[in-house]
C-alpha cells in the first residue's frame, strides 16, 4: 500500500498507481522508467560487427556495387527489407531487395536466391532478420565472390557464418545492453550507424521500426518502447503512400492507431501476402510514391487476407474434422495433401489454443511433408523436436512456434512420441490454462476518469500489457446474447453498483453461468461509446464461481501418485475423508447426469456451494475414486472435462478403490 501511496503522491491515479505497484514498481522514479518512451538509444556501433558492415557498405556505396537487402516473408522481415532498400536508393545505391518465396523456397538465405543474384551481378548481399545460421549459405556466398553482411535477431548455434560482418544482438560475445530488437530494430541500427543520427533516420522510417516491433510480439520495453511510440506519432500522420492506403483500405483510423490495431489489423493483411505467396505486393506497399498504386496494393492485399482467412476456415474444419473422438490427444498431429503451407501455422496457433495442447499440422507432397507447430501451456518444442530428431529430416524454431519436414512414413511414430512427451509435461505441469490478473479492485475504482488514466500504460504490448482487472463476487444479473449468438452482453451487481459487460466468443452454455450466479470476473476496463454516450465496460477475458472458502489450484502429489512414487506426506495431503467424498458425490449427483466443466471451475462450484475447502488435486482424486469403483466415467474434451455418472444398483465400495488404496498405503508407510 506504501508503494501505492507515494505512486499516487506522484501524480498517478489510484488505479494506475495500483497496477503499476501490482507489475513490481514501487516508486515513481521505477514507474517512470517503465513507461517512459523518451529512453537514450545505444550507440548503434555497440553492436558487435557493426564498423565492418558499415564500412563494407560505405565501400559499395562508392564502388557503385549492386547490392541485395535479403529479408523474410513476415512482417518484421518486410519492413526491415524495405526500411533498408530505400535507406540506401536514397543515398545513390543500386539496390534491389529480394524475398524468398515462401512455398517455393522456404526461410532464409538459400543457394537458389544466391545464384540468382550473383548471376544478376549483385556484389554485396545484405541479410536482414535472417542469416544467423546461414553457415553453407555463406561458403557458398565467399566461393561466389559475393560479400555477405548478416543483420538478425535470432538465437545463434554453436557457429557463426563466416561473413564480413554478423550484427545479430544475440551473438554470444555481443554486450549490447537491448538484447530484444526485431529485426527491423536491427536494420535500424545499421542505417543509423552509416547515416550518423539515430533520430535522423527514425524520423523517416519510425512507421515502419514499429510495425516489425510490434507484428513480431518484442518487448514493449526500453528502446523498443522509443520505437513504437515514435512510429505511432508517425502512422498518425503519414506521407507514406501505401501505409495511408492500407490504412484507410482496412479501416484503421489515423487518429485511432495503437500496438493493438497493428497487431489486428495492419499485420494480418501485411502478412498475407507472404503466407498466400505473393511478396512483392507488400513490397511494392511499402516502397511506392504513387497515391493511386498504392490504393491498387492495399486492395489487393486485404482481398489476398479474405482469401487467407477462406484457406484458414477450410484448414481448420478439415483438421476438427480428423480429430479422434472421445478425450482430446496430449498432442494433435494431423497431416494432409490439401493444406497451404503458409497458412497451417495460424491453424496450428488456434487449435493449440482451443484444445489446450500442442499442435502440428502437416502438409504432405508425395513421400515427405512440412510441419509448422504451436505450443501451449510452456511445452517447450525445440526441445521436444531435438529429441525426436531421428524421425525427422531437418527442424528449426524455438520453443513456441517450430516447424519441420518429415518423411510420411515417420508420422505415426511421430505422432505417438510427442504424445509421450507431451503427456509426461503435463502430468507434471498443474493447470494448463492460466491467466495473469494485475490487480482485484473494487466497483467505485471502475469509472471513465479511471480508465482513461491508464492511457499512461501506452503503447501496450508484449512487455507492457493492457491492464488485465479483476472484480471478486458480482451477481449475474442479466445475460443477452448478442452476434448472432456468439457472444454475451452481461449486466453485473455489487451492491447498489451495476456494470455492463461484453463477453466474447461465450455463451451461457461454455461459461457455465446463469442469472443470479455469483462470479469473479477477470476483464479488460473500456470506455464504451454509443449515441453520443459514454460508458464504463467490462471487456470479460474471463469468469469463475466466488468462493467463501479456499480453492486452491493445486494439483502437488497427484503426478507422483500417478507415476506410483508418492511419499507419505504427499498421500495425506490428497486423500480425501469421508466428509470431503461425500460432499463431492453430492453435488455430482444433483448436478448429474452429465456434468461438463472446467476441472478448476468445478472445484470452485463445489466449494461455493459446500462452504468446504477444496483443492484441485483432491478434487480430481474424488473422481478417480469415484471412477475406480464405476459411480461415473470422465473424458478430457478441449478445456472442459465429461463427467457421466453411473447408474448403480445398491451402495459403492469407495475402500475398493485402487486410488484410494495405493493413497492409505503410501500415507502409512
Amino acid at each position: 500500500m506504501n508503494a501505492v501511496n507515494a505512486l499516487v503522491s506522484d501524480g498517478f491515479s489510484p488505479l494506475t498507481a495500483m497496477i503499476l505497484s501490482a507489475r513490481g514498481l514501487s516508486t515513481p522514479r521505477d514507474a517512470k522508467a517503465y513507461l517512459g518512451c523518451d529512453a537514450q538509444m545505444p550507440d548503434p556501433f555497440a553492436l558487435k560487427d557493426m564498423e565492418q558492415a558499415v564500412n563494407r557498405v560505405r565501400l559499395a556505396l562508392s564502388r557503385r556495387e549492386k547490392i541485395a537487402i535479403f529479408g523474410d516473408y513476415d512482417v518484421d522481415g518486410i519492413t526491415a527489407t524495405c526500411l533498408l532498400t530505400d535507406f540506401l536508393r536514397c543515398r545513390g545505391a543500386e539496390c534491389v531487395s529480394y524475398i524468398p518465396g515462401r512455398l517455393e523456397e522456404g526461410y532464409g538465405l538459400n543457394p537458389i536466391a544466391i545464384r540468382q543474384l550473383h548471376s544478376e551481378g549483385v556484389k554485396l548481399i545484405i541479410t536482414v532478420d535472417c542469416g544467423i545460421t546461414a553457415v553453407e549459405e555463406a561458403r557458398l556466398c565467399r566461393s561466389l565472390g559475393i560479400d555477405l553482411i548478416i543483420t538478425d535477431h535470432h538465437e545463434c548455434k554453436e557457429y557463426l557464418p563466416l561473413a564480413v560482418a554478423v550484427v545479430d544482438p544475440h551473438r554470444p560475445d555481443d554486450t549490447y545492453p537491448h538484447r530484444t530488437l526485431s529485426g527491423v530494430g536491427v536494420a535500424f541500427k545499421l542505417a543509423a550507424a552509416l547515416c550518423g543520427s539515430q533520430e535522423s533516420v527514425l524520423r523517416s522510417y519510425a512507421d515502419m521500426v514499429c510495425l516489425g516491433t510490434v507484428a513480431d510480439v518484442m518487448p514493449l520495453q526500453g528502446e523498443n518502447r522509443v520505437f513504437v511510440s515514435r512510429g505511432l506519432q508517425l502512422l498518425q500522420n503519414s506521407t507514406r503512400p501505401g501505409i495511408v492506403a492500407l490504412m484507410k483500405e482496412c479501416g484503421c483510423l489515423p487518429a485511432d492507431v495503437s500496438a493493438a490495431s497493428i497487431g489486428f489489423m495492419l499485420a494480418p493483411r501485411i502478412n498475407a501476402s507472404g503466407r498466400m505467396g505473393q511478396i512483392h505486393l507488400a513490397i511494392e506497399l511499402f516502397l511506392t510514391e504513387d497515391p493511386v498504386h498504392a490504393e491498387e496494393l492495399a486492395k489487393a492485399l486485404c482481398e489476398l487476407n479474405r482469401q487467407r482467412q477462406q484457406v484458414e476456415s477450410q484448414i481448420y474444419a478439415d483438421a476438427i474434422a480428423m480429430l479422434p473422438e472421445g478425450e482430446t490427444p496430449d498432442a494433435i498431429v494431423l497431416a494432409d495433401e490439401g493444406w497451404h503451407q503458409g497458412v497451417v501455422g495460424i491453424v496450428s496457433s488456434r487449435i493449440a489454443e482451443e484444445y489446450c495442447c500442442p499442435t502440428f499440422l502437416i502438409c504432405l507432397d508425395g513421400d515427405h511433408g512440412k510441419a509448422s507447430s504451436r505450443s501451449y501451456g510452456g511445452f517447450n518444442l525445440f526441445a521436444a523436436l531435438t529429441s525426436l530428431s531421428k524421425l525427422l529430416e531437418s527442424y528449426g524454431g524455438h520453443e513456441l512456434a517450430a516447424g519441420f519436414t518429415i518423411n510420411r512414413s515417420k508420422i505415426g511414430d511421430f505422432r505417438r512420441e510427442i504424445c509421450r512427451l507431451a503427456g509426461e509435461f503435463y502430468a507434471d505441469a498443474g493447470p494448463r490454462t492460466v491467466l495473469d490478473v494485475d490487480c482485484c479492485i473494487q466497483p467505485e475504482l471502475l469509472t471513465i476518469r479511471g480508465i482513461e488514466s491508464l492511457s499512461v500504460l501506452e503503447p501496450t504490448g508484449n512487455g507492457c500489457p493492457k491492464p488485465v482487472l479483476m472484480m471478486k463476487n458480482l451477481v449475474i444479473d442479466r445475460i443477452n446474447l448478442v452476434g448472432n449468438g456468439r457472444h454475451m452482453r452481461l449486466r453485473l451487481r455489487s451492491g447498489n453498483h451495476s456494470i455492463n459487460a461484453i463477453y466474447f466468443s461465450a455463451t451461457p452454455e461454455t461459461a457455465s453461468i446463469e442469472p443470479g450466479d455469483v462470479v469473479d470476473v477477470a476483464f479488460s476496463p473500456q470506455i464504451n461509446e454509443f449515441r453520443g454516450e459514454r460508458s464504463v465496460q467490462m471487456n470479460v477475458l474471463d469468469l469463475r464461481p466466488s468462493c467463501a472458502a479456499e480453492c486452491s489450484p493445486s494439483t502437488a502429489g497427484y503426478p507422483s501418485l500417478i507415476a506410483g512414487t508418492i511419499g507419505a506426506a504427499e498421500a495425506g495431503a490428497l486423500l480425501p475423508d469421508r466428509n470431503t467424498l461425500a460432499t463431492v458425490w453430492r453435488y455430482l449427483a444433483g448436478a448429474g447426469p452429465t456434468i461438463r466443466e472446467a476441472p478448476l471451475c468445478l472445484c470452485r462450484k463445489i466449494v461455493r456451494w459446500s462452504g468446504m475447502p477444496l483443492s484441485l488435486g483432491q478434487l480430481i482424486v474424488c473422481l478417480d475414486i469415484f471412477r475406480d469403483v464405476g459411480l461415473l466415467q470422465t473424458r478430457r474434451m478441449r478445456k472442459y472435462m465429461l463427467i457421466d455418472l453411473v447408474p448403480l444398483a445398491g451402495k459403492a465400495d469407495l475402500t475398493a478403490s485402487r486410488t484410494m488404496q495405493t493413497l492409505l498405503r503410501a500415507k502409512e508407510s
